[in-house]
């Protein structure tokens, strides 16, 4: 069987006031950096209704499309207009640390870091701490460790990653009233269905993927502005540096971190290997502490050994 694009906009919550939201899940995904990426949210009710949304970019950063993911799953939480507390549940320590921490120094400073340099993704920075300051108390934010079996996590991460494929899934929407009850024509043509043909149950497996009538390709990054892509390049060089940094040093740091700074997502990390090469590093797993295992970088041309030992090593 194959799956129906559903769509239904945010604003769609408005109709349900009497709707008590118990937690979301918020994901992002990249197939480059930058390169096609993808995010989704999944909103829990206490009734066990569950409300799915997700888009995509065909030029971005995982970091961008877990922002992305947030600040689309703040504007549902202020379309409901909830007092009651609300858990947002989000795997990048990315997103949580620079909105619960950074973010309040980096308006100080005139969003600049402690270094002097310009807050990356300032733009989106900007929004979510906008959204977020409205929202106030009822709002928790909390990490959750990705690819754990989270059931929430996981969902978000589907939904991420076939947004970011050119793919789109079958998304749970809220049960249908009678002005949501019968096939509709978006604007592109496409035939949408209303979720009064779903339950609240998770999709089974032959109800997942439609191929999208406009898959996203690396080639649309060539027609980004050049100061976009100059842009780009210098965030790429300062990633490249700290990871120098972090080699030099001798720093070993946690696969959350590694993750952040390779702009993958953590499974990128995790699934590789105890030992593989990423551009001009070797990554070496080194010990596990606590939840999280420990990874050491090495440059790979002044590590010892042959070259053909090097050539052996998962490249990334």
């Amino acid at each position: 069987m194959r799956g129906v694009v559903l769509l239904l906009p945010t604003s769609t919550l408005l109709m349900y006031p009497t709707r008590t939201i118990s937690s979301v899940y918020t994901d992002g995904a990249c197939t480059g950096n930058p390169g096609p990426g993808g995010w989704g949210v999944v909103v829990y009710f206490t009734d066990g209704s569950v409300y799915e949304v997700g888009d995509a970019e065909a030029a971005t950063t995982n970091n961008r499309m877990e922002m992305q993911a947030a600040i689309a799953a703040l504007k549902v939480l202020a379309a409901s207009k909830q007092t009651e507390p609300i858990t947002l549940y989000t795997d990048s320590e990315y997103v949580l640390k620079g909105i619960t921490q950074w973010v309040k120094g980096w308006k100080k400073k005139g969003w600049k870091t402690a270094q002097g340099k310009a807050v990356l993704n300032q733009d989106l920075w900007e929004i979510l701490d906008g959204l977020n300051s409205r929202l106030g108390p009822p709002l928790h934010w909390q990490h959750v460790r990705g690819h754990a079996g989270n059931v929430g996590n996981e969902r978000c991460d589907v939904i991420a990653r076939a947004f970011a494929t050119g793919k789109t899934l079958s998304l749970q929407q809220l049960p249908a009233e009678d002005e949501f009850g019968s096939q509709q024509t978006d604007s592109t043509g496409n035939k949408t269905i209303q979720s009064s043909c779903l339950s609240s149950d998770p999709p089974t497996e032959d109800f997942v993927m439609l191929d999208s009538t406009s898959p996203i390709t690396a080639d649309s990054l060539d027609n980004l502005p050049r100061e976009t892509r100059v842009a780009q390049l210098r965030n790429l060089i300062e990633t490249l540096r700290i990871a120098d940094e972090v080699a030099a040093k001798g720093y070993l740091i946690a696969s959350s971190e590694l993750a952040d700074l390779m702009d993958v997502n953590a499974s990128a990390v995790t699934s590789r290997g105890d030992e593989w090469r990423w551009r001009n590093w070797i990554v070496s797993r080194v010990r596990r502490e606590g939840n999280q295992i420990l990874w050491q970088l090495e440059r790979w041309d002044q590590v010892n050994g042959s070259s053909e030992d090097n050539a052996d090593l998962a490249t990334g």
